[in-house]
């Protein structure tokens, strides 16, 4: 008794071996094996048109067609793309699935465990075991339907491909400075205070002052809120007036200013955010996101912290009445740099 209940806690369920082996009958009817064979083919071979399919409904579909289905009013043209796109993946693993149900090798193989290290003749043996395994899927003698997974397979990368249009247009040089390199600063465009939109007078500036201003015209985006708070993303400005004796005027920049008045951008060149931490006495200006500090005494440069660009200035003048105005838009790219930026016209300390 003592020695059957160690047996059954060695061997809790007797070992059954692998049972005899049963041919399909793919392995048996030549007729068989084919139609399987044309049944994968189909699969893979079906998945380009549909894939060229998505590619048609992507381009020539209006958006503003729609389409009824189950009591439900849906977008024909993102109908389509998942119905299209789906039913190619859906023949791909059905595909894979019939092949290996029909026509790949059918034998079970079992083996003792073993150690998880394995020396060289171990790994010689997987690699036999690999090359086995593409000998039992009996791709090298079933030549259609391995040219027909290899047009399926790339095929599929095609619509996601083709679904990267929609992040937007490609931004090339001449897309970047229509868009993110330009914003709604013109000559003549008067600087007014961010919230009620007040002219600002040089006069009226006091030595130490800071003022978060933007340019007058973002007032006739005020009908369309999405483009204004893209502009002023872009155009947001502070303005601070200094004593000229205390600050550095580059010889390029000595029409830029106004009698110790300066215009910056709002937006840090590290990652965009907006700043106004204003230390009178240094003329630094810090941004609260990551503390990169510049001097606007100097032209904006970089004193502190990771950002690593100067601050953009833009040129201002006054009016016939005494009114700031743009002498003309920035003359770099506000904002974070990217790869494809130009940063020969950015200013480094110590230029004229």
């Amino acid at each position: 008794m003592s020695q059957e209940v160690e047996v059954t806690r060695t061997h809790p369920v007797p070992d059954p071996g692998i049972p005899e082996h049963v041919e399909r009958w793919a392995d048996v009817d030549p007729e068989e094996s084919r139609r399987a064979e044309r049944q994968v083919a189909a699969c893979f071979g079906a998945v380009p048109l549909l894939a060229l399919g998505f590619v048609v409904v992507y381009f020539f579909v209006p958006r503003t067609w729609s389409v009824q289905f189950a009591g439900l009013n849906a977008q024909a043209q993102n109908f389509w793309l998942g119905l299209l796109g789906g039913v190619a993946i859906l023949l791909v693993g059905i595909g894979a699935i019939q092949w290996a149900r029909l026509i790949m090798g059918d034998h079970e193989i079992s083996e003792e465990r073993h150690d998880a290290g394995s020396d060289s003749d171990t790994r010689e043996a997987a690699l036999d075991e690999v090359h086995e395994g593409i000998t039992q899927s009996d791709l090298p003698r079933r030549k259609l339907i391995g040219n027909t997974l290899k047009i399926a397979l790339p095929s599929l990368a095609l619509p996601a491909l083709i679904t990267l249009l929609d992040m937007g247009p490609w931004p090339g040089p001449g897309l970047r400075a229509a868009t993110i390199e330009k914003t709604i600063w013109t000559e003549g465009v008067h600087l007014v205070t961010d919230v009620t939109y007040k002219r600002i007078k040089a006069t009226d500036m006091v030595v130490g002052e800071l003022v978060n201003a933007a340019p007058e015209n973002i007032q006739d985006l005020n009908s369309d809120p999405a483009a204004k708070a893209s502009a002023t993303a872009k155009a947001a400005i502070i303005i601070v007036r200094m004593d000229p004796s205390t600050i550095k005027i580059p010889q390029s920049r000595k029409d830029w200013q106004v009698d110790g008045i300066l215009c910056y951008s709002k937006i840090c060149t590290h990652v965009g955010c907006p700043i106004s931490l204003w230390e009178q006495q240094t003329h630094h200006l810090l941004c609260p996101c990551h503390q990169s500090t510049f001097d606007l005494g100097n032209s904006g440069v970089v004193v502190f912290g990771p950002a690593a660009r100067s601050l953009p200035q833009l040129p201002i003048t006054t009016d016939a009445q005494g009114f700031l105005v743009a002498r003309s838009d920035f003359t770099v790219p506000v904002g974070p740099s990217y790869f494809e930026r130009d940063s020969t016209h950015d200013y480094k300390d110590g230029d004229n």
